[in-house]
């Protein structure tokens, strides 16, 4: 659809500008400043739209933007139906007015200041209520690739003797032999199946990483069935990789990956993180809603799907959480909080929480080591997201280990 001219308005106030997906770029510009643009095709593919490159002198907006004027009136306009479509939105400078623009329907709700106005557009698009999430522990702000079956039971085991209110333990990656080949375990990690036996063992819900739809190029998936993956597009770089996609409009790719699941809730998995979704939604918005919903048919409705690297409007009533910024840490020797920038994200889409879904700001890191761990915890304390801890458990000092326990009892 060719973009239409959807409103005309002063050139004055505030704008708001939703990203794409969890890793785009969402914010809050003034009249006069314009949308960063993607410098290279791989961060269009990996952080911006793809296919939607941002024009020269335009602020550009995935699904909802939103202007308040110097009154403290605000006008959002959004997709109504974004599982079906969702709207890019430009808004240009023409002399001393703003020209807002749409390649697809959009609604239109007026409020009182930016803030209000869009938690008015999380309820109108909002699936109902949403469900209540137990806190938990993640391995990968401590260990990142380097995780073991062990290393994972240590931390449940230690969560029940320091008493912290911890009822679910997620491995992240770093047990996989590649990507794609999600049952075949790196030899170093151990059993996955053993794995989620000794967390049960201990009164805990087992969790699991997973990318789903991203397929490591020399991956035995990929070798075995090059039929199953997307022909005309990839996914990227990562892992240092040119990353394939899974076709789950394939019959086959659609029964390996269910089966996937499957055989990680035999196991006893019923916690998943779900990342780098925005690959299924590479071909198209309709593959990315049948290959959630065939996820969720896989697992059942009691498991919990958390939704990283995800489509944000497209995902919503398809997952229970949302990751809505980028890693808390990055994985570096000794990484360290880029706080400023991670508050700012999580704090733009507070609108977001417990309307669309639960947020996930990522987990509470609270190791002696981590400098702005006061500063950290305390916006998440603030915050009222999806509750985790991230480190490892036996080695937090009297402080850490407070910071932790007041998070996680919420």
């Amino acid at each position: 659809m060719t973009f239409q001219a959807v409103a005309d308005l002063p050139l004055a106030g505030t704008v708001y500008a939703e990203g794409w997906q969890t890793w785009s770029r969402v914010g809050v510009y003034r009249a006069g400043e314009t949308s960063p643009r993607a410098p290279d095709e791989r961060a269009q593919i990996v952080e911006w739209r793809p296919g939607k490159p941002v024009p020269p002198g335009v602020i550009q907006a995935e699904g909802v933007l939103a202007v308040e004027s110097p009154d403290g009136a605000a006008t959002a306009w959004f997709s109504p139906d974004p599982a079906r479509e969702v709207a890019t939105l430009r808004l240009a400078a023409r002399r001393d007015r703003f020209e807002l623009r749409s390649d697809g329907p959009v609604a239109t709700l007026h409020g009182d200041g930016l803030v209000a106005t869009l938690a008015a557009v999380g309820h109108r698009l909002g699936p109902g209520p949403v469900r209540i999430i137990p806190s938990g522990w993640c391995s990968w702000s401590y260990y990142f690739k380097n995780v073991t079956e062990d290393d994972v039971v240590e931390n449940a085991e230690a969560a029940r003797r320091l008493a912290l209110p911890i009822e679910i333990v997620q491995v992240d990656d770093g047990y996989e032999a590649d990507i794609g080949d999600w049952l075949d375990v790196r030899r170093e990690f151990g059993s996955l199946r053993r794995l989620a036996e000794r967390i049960r063992a201990t009164g805990m819900r087992p969790g699991i990483w997973i990318a789903p739809f991203m397929v490591g190029p020399r991956s035995k998936l990929a070798m075995e069935h090059p039929d199953w993956l997307v022909a005309e597009a990839g996914a990227g770089r990562h892992w240092g990789k040119e990353m394939r996609i899974l076709d789950v409009g394939q019959p086959g790719a659609a029964d390996y990956i269910a089966n996937v699941f499957e055989t990680f809730s035999r196991w006893g998995f019923d916690y998943f993180k779900l990342d780098f979704l925005y690959a299924a939604a590479i071909p198209g918005l309709d593959v990315y809603r049948q290959a959630m919903q065939l996820i969720r048919r896989a697992v059942g409705e009691e498991a919990i799907l958390l939704a990283g690297g995800a489509p944000l409007l497209p995902s919503i009533g398809l997952c229970d959480a949302m990751r809505i910024g980028p890693d808390v840490l990055p994985e570096v020797p000794h990484p360290q909080l880029e706080i400023d920038n991670v508050v700012r994200i999580t704090r733009l889409r507070s609108w977001m929480n417990g309307r669309l879904w639960i947020n996930d700001p990522d987990c509470i890191v609270a190791r002696p080591e981590i400098a702005e761990r006061e500063a950290w915890a305390a916006h998440l304390m603030d915050y009222g997201g999806l509750r985790f801890s991230s480190d490892r458990l036996a080695s937090l000092d009297a402080r850490g280990l407070e910071l932790t326990r007041r998070f996680l009892r919420g």
